[in-house]
């Protein structure tokens, strides 16, 4: 999906904390999720956090502890650590069993607002889960959300029709969601250009 740019300005970037969200191994099981989407995702991601860690902006990892039987996302498997592409580093983990990181351990609300941070940028893995999630709620805790579309990915989804959503219609169906009304949908490129 080929984003514009925003139209108004972004956010103080040095105030704003880059929350990556379940960015883990064990979405590359490919027999468990299916088909997916933007293979740019994992470098976008990546691009993010060099760019956040070099000026010393908050970054906070957000890791899914899955509760399902026999998820690639189970603690203890290889699956439950983070990729390569998130690397090390970062001023805040949580950790949670449901779809929003502000439902996690520690308390991202709190210690947003303990810190100062004025925005968040949420990126990750899925799209249309635990990233739409986030950003919902992140909006109605009253933060001002930026949604990182092309640093997310997601998969192919069976609709209760019995047809299936492809990943780029869910991608684009999140977008519409949230842009206007919960975030402001912006590009990897944008954000990188903006410092």
């Amino acid at each position: 999906m080929e984003l514009p740019d925003p139209t108004e300005p972004l956010p103080d970037l040095a105030r704003t904390a880059l929350v990556v969200v379940d960015v883990q191994r064990g979405f590359a099981d490919r027999a468990w999720w299916g088909r997916r989407d933007n293979p740019a995702c994992e470098a976008n991601v990546a691009a993010l956090l060099e760019t956040w860690r070099t000026a010393g902006r908050p970054v906070v990892l957000v890791r899914h502890d899955s509760t399902t039987p026999g998820s690639p996302l189970t603690p203890g498997t290889p699956g439950h650590a983070f990729a390569d592409c998130v690397g090390e580093g970062c001023d805040l983990l949580v950790t949670k069993t449901v779809n929003s990181a502000f439902h996690g351990s520690p308390d991202l609300d709190a210690w947003l607002r303990a810190t100062g941070v004025e925005a968040v940028v949420v990126c990750g893995v899925t799209t249309n889960h635990c990233c739409e999630t986030t950003a919902r709620v992140g909006a109605n805790l009253g933060h001002r959300v930026l949604f990182a579309l092309d640093a997310t990915h997601t998969h192919d989804r069976q609709a209760p029709d019995g047809s299936t959503v492809s990943a780029e219609e869910l991608a684009r169906a999140t977008a519409t969601n949230l842009h206007g009304e919960f975030a402001t949908v912006v590009s990897t490129a944008h954000l990188l250009s903006a410092g």
